[in-house]
């Protein structure tokens, strides 16, 4: 590996034992917070329904998040008994597709909190006591990271099901910040070369982004800002939806079988279209990250405009590569963990922010908005990197790996900052549109 190409090392491993389990308890802590907001916002009959097959019941989410909890913190880590053994595989998503979680005997509204709590009262009791070292699973607290990033990507989960909701809002959230930069480029032109891809650093990085190695990027550009709902009405209004040369034979396929003609929650009365967030009908805001399309609609948007997607290199190297030091950082805009004046994340706002409201997150390309607001599409399929090794169980990355699902990065406003960082890595179906899911284009210099 060349000496000129590292990464930035990872402010968690400095900390002493005891800060690190106050940092721990606090993430945790967060977690649950967001959790409990999602689902104290409905009442029991809507924690119970099933928004849409896509979707599990909120119920189901928070029973699954305790359970989890119970298995890697409380047995493993803790070594203590277990508390509902018999509600394992009820919990187990690998076993029960989301379209069939309804019919389950699931717990009721009452017993999964009074179970969660349960849960999180021993996982502290584990946490004050465990060793922190000697194990894989617990050095530098993996476990409980793993699990906190588990819960809080399942508020983002259940952020979704929310969206899908039907009836009057029942979410509040702070107004976005306005657009704050000044005139910037459409595009950053990325220079041809090597640069330190993934992490070896992170102890709380999933087996997914690990190991950190180097990868060449031919010379490309890559689009300033996402695509924002203005540029993407320029699509739709010039007929792109109905234009078969944009599209892959499996785009052209899912948009023609479903009669898709815009993104997901929009429609058209008149000459205005308008869109419904959160169960509140509002116009299509022209400057905000279009939001709720699918791999499908991303690609064809690129080819529309003479681009394409960026491949999930590019994409990184965009993120994180400093030319003036030849290293790797954590996040666009260095080192440090994310503020609310970078990024526009932990479901502050419900809502993409206007394009250019965060040029202190900028990276050091001069890209901006590449962590938060809308998770992005790149080209690329889920696959594992060089050196890869499943852990701590193979069902959270390896099994999805292949053509089947496509890589999307940077997180969204629903995503937390225990959950996203330079290096982390989603992937989803290709024809999926729930999602926060947006993109920004690029192309070959």
């Amino acid at each position: 590996m060349s000496t000129r190409h590292t990464e930035a090392p990872s402010p968690l491993r400095e900390l002493g034992t005891e800060r690190l389990r106050e940092h721990t308890a606090r993430a945790l802590s967060r977690a649950r917070e967001r959790s409990t907001a999602l689902t104290d916002a409905v009442d029991d009959e809507d924690l119970v329904r099933q928004h849409s097959r896509l979707m599990s019941p909120l119920v189901w989410d928070l029973a699954h998040i305790g359970s989890q909890e119970e298995i890697w913190l409380v047995r493993d880590v803790g070594g203590r008994e277990p508390l509902r053994p018999d509600i394992d595989d009820l919990y187990d998503a690998f076993q029960h597709p989301r379209a069939d979680r309804p019919a389950l005997p699931l717990l009721g509204p009452a017993e999964a909190r009074a179970y969660v709590g349960e849960v999180r009262d021993k996982a502290f009791d584990v946490l004050n006591s465990a060793r922190l070292t000697g194990r894989r699973l617990t050095e530098t607290a993996f476990a409980f990271g793993m699990i906190t990033q588990h819960e809080q990507q399942h508020d983002e989960t259940m952020l979704a099901t929310h969206q899908l909701r039907k009836g009057e809002p029942a979410l509040r959230a702070e107004p976005t910040p306005p657009r704050r930069a000044g005139p910037l480029p459409a595009e950053v032109h990325v220079p041809a070369g090597t640069f330190l891809m993934g992490t070896s650093a992170e102890p709380w990085a999933l087996d997914n982004e690990r190991p950190a190695h180097e990868v060449h990027v031919d010379a490309f550009a890559i689009d300033t800002l996402p695509v924002t709902c203005g540029d993407y009405l320029e699509f739709v209004e010039s007929g792109g939806y109905d234009q078969r040369r944009w599209w892959s034979e499996a785009g052209w396929e899912y948009v023609r079988a479903h009669e898709i003609v815009a993104p997901r929650f929009w429609r058209r009365e008149g000459d205005r279209w308008w869109r419904r967030r959160f169960g509140v009908d509002e116009p299509v805001p022209p400057e905000e990250p279009v939001v709720h399309v699918s791999f499908h609609e991303a690609q064809a948007y690129a080819a529309w405009a003479g681009k394409r997607l960026p491949t999930e290199p590019e994409w990184e190297k965009a993120a994180r590569f400093d030319p003036a030091s030849g290293r790797s950082r954590r996040f666009p805009w260095g080192d440090e963990e994310p503020r609310s004046d970078q990024a526009n994340l932990g479901q502050r706002h419900l809502r993409p922010a206007p394009v250019g409201a965060y040029p202190e997150g900028a990276s050091a390309l001069g890209v901006h908005q590449l962590i938060g607001d809308v998770w992005e599409w790149t080209a690329s399929d889920f696959r594992g990197y060089p050196g890869f090794t499943a852990f701590p169980y193979r069902e959270y990355s390896e099994v999805f790996f292949g053509p089947d699902h496509k890589v999307l990065r940077g997180g969204s406003f629903g995503t937390d900052i225990a959950a996203v960082r330079g290096t982390f890595r989603n992937w989803d179906y290709p024809i999926r549109r729930q999602i926060f899911a947006g993109f920004r284009c690029a192309r070959s210099v």
